[in-house]
């Protein structure tokens, strides 16, 4: 590590560069491709590293390797800024998902509220249907006694037709009492043309026995 410049000083021997240099990097730039894929080009930074490690090695001349190695410097600079965007997104992606837990969890609480709510709602429904069919029964009931004299005109009338019972029942004895009178008159009254009758019946046999007797002594020649 280079201590003034904080990157990573490769260091490789002469075999390395060239075993290096015989390495396809056709190969290694497919690998990095499938590897990476649609990612955000930090696979590309790399391919364009071991590039650039492959000319540094290959390098004829001390300008062309130190050009070299100062792209490998910038590209590391970039690789690790990338590395550092990347690791602060994980970061926050793992407080985005404790953050989200956090809202499941208040969502749950809030479902679970509301399911409680509503099977209370449904109650006081139940209660309110209750209380209106009450209602409508008493309606109905305060309608069919309005139709009715309340108890104070009632009793009134109760009083009013019990007295006028009682006189009804002082009539009802004074009229039998007179019909019983008058039943015994007409029995007193037909005894009487009874024994009117059989007196007149009487007189009329006598005075038939009599015109009898005086016909007969008509008839009858003197002595």
């Amino acid at each position: 590590m280079n201590s003034h410049t904080g990157y990573l000083c490769l260091k490789v021997t002469k075999s390395q560069m060239v075993t290096l240099a015989f390495f396809p990097a056709d190969e290694v730039i497919r690998k990095r491709l499938l590897i990476d894929g649609d990612g955000a080009g930090d696979d590309r930074r790399i391919n364009l590293l071991v590039k650039s490690f492959i000319k540094w090695c290959n390098s004829g001349s001390q300008e062309e390797g130190y050009s070299q190695y100062q792209r490998m410097l910038s590209t590391l600079s970039q690789c690790e800024f990338s590395m550092g965007k990347t690791l602060l997104v994980y970061d926050m992606n793992l407080r985005e998902m404790e953050n989200y837990e956090k809202i499941y969890k208040e969502i749950e609480c809030s479902i679970a509220g509301a399911h409680e709510k509503i099977a209370e709602c449904k109650k006081q429904i139940l209660q309110a249907k209750r209380i209106r069919k009450n209602r409508q029964e008493y309606d109905a009931l305060a309608k069919v006694i309005q139709h009715h004299p309340d108890r104070h005109e009632t009793l009134k009338e109760l009083e009013a037709l019990g007295k006028e019972l009682e006189h009804l029942s002082h009539i009802k004895e004074s009229v039998e009492d007179k019909l019983e009178l008058r039943r015994k008159q007409f029995h007193v009254l037909l005894s009487t043309i009874h024994e009117l009758q059989q007196t007149l019946e009487n007189d009329e046999k006598l005075s038939e026995v009599e015109d009898a007797q005086e016909a007969s002594m008509e008839t009858d020649p003197k002595p």
